[in-house]
């Protein structure tokens, strides 16, 4: 008898989910997606460089918030997963019932961000001193919540109070502690995290957690984590406020899909290598490993 086969469950616009019973497993695709469009080509090791920074940040902060993680082994994964295609980008993680709120925190202002405070001063409602210029750090890190949309539909911001509303709904009378756990770790997982990749030269400018509850209840960080996929992560050496910066992220292939509106999103070899190398790049200085 052959290898039983498996469908995901659930596929996004980088994941795939396996439904295992207990568990699942949530193999990391070397697509990549920008503006909510899944781009053409395929970014080699992307997957794997994904999982593996995933790894590292939930062992690194897992004394703040339990997290999803179970195994990146396919060792310990059912025999289908044990191929060479899986090797490296393949998660066995704990099944959590996913809070519909996106957890976004900046520490500096760059991006929609900046856009937002040359308007009005404020960023997603709330009021930053004057005189910022871009890319400037902020005087503490601020907490922009925003629904978590369909596929191809676009998030929207909320306030705290809206992110109350929203998850009182799924659980009258635990929202607002919901809402207030999620900020509280998302902003104790950004200083811890942001602290430690400056001592290895990389500026996390802002990033997205996403949190769940188990069978209990209890709140637990799940989906990735600080990947370049989720964040912007900046050079140290150079940085230079008042400009935008150059990044280890796909920030790099926004850029150049704004300065090609033709392309029908199929990017240039030599846009794919680099960004190859960028992820690579990040993941050697943030772990102390070669990839």
């Amino acid at each position: 008898m052959g290898v039983q086969e498996w469908k995901p469950v659930k596929e996004g616009k980088v994941r795939e989910v396996y439904d295992n019973g207990d568990n699942l497993i949530i193999v990391a695709t070397d697509r990549i997606s920008a503006f909510d469009v899944i781009l053409k080509n395929q970014i080699t090791q992307k997957g794997a460089i994904l999982t593996q920074m995933s790894k590292f940040w939930f062992d690194f902060t897992k004394d703040i918030v339990p997290n999803h993680m179970v195994s990146t082994e396919t060792a310990d994964m059912p025999e289908f997963f044990q191929k060479e295609e899986f090797e490296g980008r393949s998660m066995k993680c704990r099944k959590l019932e996913m809070l519909p709120v996106e957890c976004i925190v900046r520490g500096y202002i760059t991006g929609s961000g900046w856009e937002s405070y040359q308007k009005d001063g404020t960023v997603c409602g709330i009021r930053l001193p004057e005189g910022l210029r871009e890319s400037d750090k902020l005087p503490e890190p601020i907490y922009t919540p925003t629904t978590k949309a369909e596929l191809g539909l676009h998030d929207a911001p909320v306030t705290f109070e809206g992110s109350v509303e929203i998850l009182e709904k799924l659980h009258p009378g635990k929202g607002e502690d919901y809402a207030a756990k999620i900020r509280d770790c998302t902003i104790r997982l950004y200083e811890k995290c942001a602290e430690y990749a400056l001592r290895k030269g990389i500026i996390i400018a802002d990033t997205k957690f996403e949190f769940g509850l188990d069978e209990n209840g209890a709140v637990v960080l799940g989906d990735e984590m600080l990947t370049p996929d989720s964040s912007r992560f900046w050079p140290l050496d150079g940085y230079a406020p008042g400009q935008p910066q150059p990044s280890f992220d796909k920030q790099f292939v926004r850029d150049w899909l704004k300065q090609n509106p033709d392309s029908g999103y199929l990017l240039p070899d030599e846009v794919v290598e680099k960004t190859v190398g960028k992820y690579k790049e990040a993941y050697e200085l943030l772990t102390g490993e070669k990839f």
